[in-house]
């Protein structure tokens, strides 16, 4: 047991009051992040405030911690630090309970100001450490005190294994490349100096009104269980699919090591990950917005999702601190469901449509966005994840560390329309050798959905070759960056658009007339989640930086053009050579034995390429491709624009036919049924 005099305490009093913002400071760093901004402070503030000692002897100190061990402190600072210490570390592991009895705050919300991205890289790096560490860290940058003192003070507060703890913080001072020193001073980690908003004022006046009915239901019951007879038992009946779903118990977990012992490596083979995997209360708040969001809930769905609410018990995937915002991610089979919480806002949640992903689209997820940046949460097949710039192929890409619940570090985004294009980041994921059969490395581009874009890449015919060609593979040798890097800027036209893959097809190369060089016809194809795709004809002439884009010679949506099921295109545009000569240029893919120009220039040739001389720029001909079967390749997509604007003239995505028929005749078929077909005709190995 534990004496302490008027005079010890007097001391302690006035060292708390003196030293209340540091002590205030060292509780916040201590106590879990995962509580949220807004209890942090006021729990700190409440620990520091119960840490003043009584007088006369107590059987259960500190509100019924263990008693100290060894000494007492000498004086009234380090007894009262001591003391905050032994209450904020107590707090590990039950961060959900209720807040101490002082002080306070109702219809508001506290939060210290935010900081810098170094202070947000500290406070995640913080949040997957124990409290032990974040203690051992804060005694020794905040409080100055050394190893030995350090360790002294872990021990007596009850910290396990304070020697571990204290490695384990100079490691994080180590990877914190600013100074753990400055950035735990800063603003960031202050509860003193505190911002306010309100409380959700809608979520308030739901649940006021949802406790006066709890109480007249209370009420009614007690009345009915009154009546003779009535023995207040309840009526037991099955809860219905839709209640269920609801119920955070009945939420489907995988196991963690499924995913190297299945036939099926997608988001069901994903296990549950974060430190908030287990908390109930935010789990069932997260079920009850997507079943019935409140009004001011902002909901973005990916193109042709739906955002019907769950009807039976989903899989959860995540549930976690991202950034200060609370994020749960649910998986109902078809769909992912992101509900985001951020302490000072409105709820969010984001649907994206996954039903058939696989390894590829399957490997990744945007677990959170900011301003120019994202984090992806990765799938646990992932065993290394880098993070290059499809503009610059030969650079080597940058690896990127990753949380042990799989989150990453935060990952730039490639530049908002209209602001140029002179990076394009994305991510190069190698899958664990655990897998199974070997999968190379995979590039992942991030086009404002939910799940990442897979990209592949299909290289150019051989020389003479004739049918079909190679299947797609992934787009990471040598060539396949560098066609990636003439056609990238080009993703930006998709963002938003729920796209699944998108693929290069090289699907011809072409040798420029007077000594240009050769040229590379490039169909790009972009394949969604819900099944209709787009297709886009370039032309790549020789470049002078490996970014140099190419000229579009063509679009069509909603197609099967430059996919497996209709292997056959022709694109053609004007080129002026060094001489300043204008030639039509036409190619085809490797089932063209040869093309026809009608209109106002007439030219014919054999094989899959043409070069005719042309009056100028913009000659009105029709470049029809002729089929090794007899079939035609007519046109089926939008044309560009005029050469000033360095667009190309159209493209013709063509569709086999069984008989000889006129360039006329093709073009109107095609025209009436409004599509056509074209492209590789397989997927990657192993995807």
């Amino acid at each position: 047991m534990d004496e302490r005099t008027r005079a010890d305490v007097e001391r302690a009093e006035a060292a708390l009051v003196e030293h209340y913002p540091r002590l205030v400071r060292l509780a916040y760093l201590v106590l879990p992040p995962s509580m949220g901004r807004h209890r942090r402070v006021l729990t700190a503030h409440g620990l520091v405030q119960r840490a003043l000692p009584r007088t006369g002897r107590r059987r259960h100190p500190d509100g019924g911690l263990p008693a100290q061990r060894g000494p007492l402190p000498e004086n009234g600072y380090d007894l009262v630090r001591l003391r905050t210490l032994r209450l904020a570390l107590a707090h590990e592991g039950r961060a959900g309970r209720g807040l101490p009895a002082v002080p306070q705050v109702w219809g508001l919300r506290l939060f210290p100001r935010a900081g810098g991205a170094d202070e947000l890289a500290l406070e995640q790096a913080l949040s997957a450490v124990p409290a032990s560490v974040r203690a051992a860290l804060g005694l020794w940058q905040l409080e100055g005190l050394d190893e030995d003192a350090v360790r002294a003070l872990l021990e007596r507060a009850g910290a396990t294994d304070p020697e571990a703890a204290q490695r384990a913080a100079e490691q994080l001072d180590r990877d914190t490349g600013a100074g753990a020193a400055a950035l735990l001073n800063s603003g960031e980690f202050d509860p003193c100096t505190v911002q306010t908003r309100p409380t959700d004022l809608l979520r308030r006046r739901q649940r006021l009104r949802a406790a006066v009915a709890l109480a007249a239901v209370a009420a009614i019951g007690a009345v009915v269980a009154a009546l003779p007879g009535g023995d207040g038992a309840p009526v037991g009946r099955p809860s219905t699919p839709a209640e269920q779903a609801l119920d955070p118990a009945k939420l489907l977990r995988t196991r963690n090591e499924q995913w190297s012992d299945t036939a099926r490596v997608d988001f069901t083979a994903w296990p549950a990950r974060g430190r908030q995997a287990g908390d109930k209360e935010l789990l069932g708040r997260a079920l009850r917005v997507w079943a019935a969001p409140p009004a001011g809930t902002r909901i973005t769905a990916s193109a042709g999702t739906s955002t019907r609410p769950p009807d039976h018990p989903p899989q959860l995937l995540y549930a976690g601190l991202i950034d200060n915002v609370m994020v749960v991610v649910l998986h109902d089979g078809e769909r992912l469901v992101r509900y985001a919480e951020p302490e000072d806002a409105t709820p969010t949640l984001h649907f994206a449509r996954v039903d058939d992903a696989d390894l590829t689209t399957g490997a990744a997820l945007v677990i959170g966005r900011g301003n120019g940046w994202m984090r992806y949460l990765l799938a646990p097949w992932i065993s290394d994840v880098a993070v290059r710039d499809l503009l610059a192929p030969g650079a080597p890409p940058h690896g990127l560390h990753v949380a042990p619940d799989g989150v990453t570090d935060r990952i730039p985004q490639p530049p908002p329309a209209g602001g140029g294009c002179g990076h394009w980041p994305v991510a190069q994921f190698r899958p664990s050798t655990r897998i199974g059969a070997p999968v190379p490395p995979f590039l992942l581009a991030d086009l404002n959905d939910l799940v990442p874009v897979h990209l592949t890449y299909v290289p150019p015919p051989p020389a003479g070759a004739a049918g079909p060609v190679a299947g797609q593979r992934e787009a990471t040798d040598p060539a396949a960056l560098a066609t990636w890097a003439r056609t990238a800027c080009g993703l930006g036209a998709l963002r938003g658009a729920g796209v699944r893959s998108v693929g290069n097809w090289a699907f011809a190369v072409q040798r420029l007339p007077e000594g240009g060089g050769s040229a590379t016809w490039v169909c790009t194809r972009a394949d969604t989640w819900r099944g209709p795709g787009s297709a886009t004809v370039r032309f790549l002439p020789p470049a002078v930086r490996p970014g140099d884009p190419g000229r579009t010679a063509g679009r069509s949506d909603g197609t099967a053009a430059c996919s497996r099921y209709g292997p056959h295109v022709v694109g053609d545009v004007p080129w002026r050579s060094p001489s300043g000569k204008w030639y039509l240029l036409a190619a085809g893919s490797p089932d063209v034995d040869g093309l026809d120009a009608t209109g106002a220039l007439r030219a014919t040739g054999k094989g899959p390429a043409l070069a005719a001389p042309a009056p100028g720029p913009a000659p009105a001909a029709e470049v029809v491709g002729r089929l090794r079967n007899g079939g035609a390749c007519g046109r089926s997509g939008r044309r560009g624009g005029g050469p000033a604007r360095g667009a190309a003239r159209g493209v013709r995505l063509g569709q086999e036919s069984g008989q000889k028929v006129s360039g006329f005749a093709v073009r109107v078929a095609l025209r009436r049924a409004g599509a056509g077909t074209g492209g590789p005709p397989a997927r990657a190995p192993g995807t």
